[in-house]
């Protein structure tokens, strides 16, 4: 896996600051993408041990909340498998640090079998993940005033709720700046 950048402090990408990587790859290709540059598989660098290292490094300090995943695309299967045994040493080594992830895919798709991009270790993945933005950017839906998020079709999924409760559920809806 490769990934295009990494934002430290970043406010933009989820609740409180938190620590962003980019992952390279996507075939999605959403039309207005604002991350095009990401579509492709090996934009950017090598994800490799040391860049874990730094990024576990980076999640440290006590202010910052936790990690965010971008792209490209977190959900390509190739990502995925990569990013599986990361993630579980961000739960081990950040407890209490929140795990959100942004993907063009719908929740829905990713747990139908046999599509893409579901793949052996998206089940242990998406168990990892306590929020995850879903859905493709769609320009005719474009909402600046929704937060975390680009257009009206994409939904903030509490997935440590859904999980207990069993129904999907949502992040409780407030608009940027309130």
């Amino acid at each position: 896996m490769y990934f295009g950048e990494i934002k430290n402090c970043d406010i933009a990408n989820g609740e409180g600051v938190r620590v962003t990587l980019f992952v390279s790859g996507c075939t999605n290709c959403c039309p207005h993408c604002f991350q095009p540059q990401t579509w492709d598989f090996t934009y950017g660098q090598p994800f490799t041990a040391e860049t874990e290292d730094y990024l576990l490094a980076l999640l440290a300090p006590e202010y910052i909340n936790g990690l965010t995943l971008l792209g490209g695309e977190p959900f390509e299967p190739e990502n995925q498998r990569t990013l599986l045994p990361f993630l579980r040493r961000v739960r081990a080594s950040c407890p209490g640090k929140t795990i959100w992830a942004f993907s063009g895919f719908t929740y829905e798709e990713l747990h139908t079998e046999g599509s893409h991009p579901r793949c052996e270790v998206t089940e242990e993945l998406l168990a990892l993940l306590d929020v995850l933005v879903d859905g493709r950017f769609v320009e005719e839906l474009k909402d600046i005033s929704l937060r975390f998020r680009g257009s009206s079709n994409q939904r903030l999924i509490d997935l440590n709720a859904t999980r207990q409760s069993g129904a999907l559920c949502l992040l409780p809806e407030r608009k940027r700046g309130m």
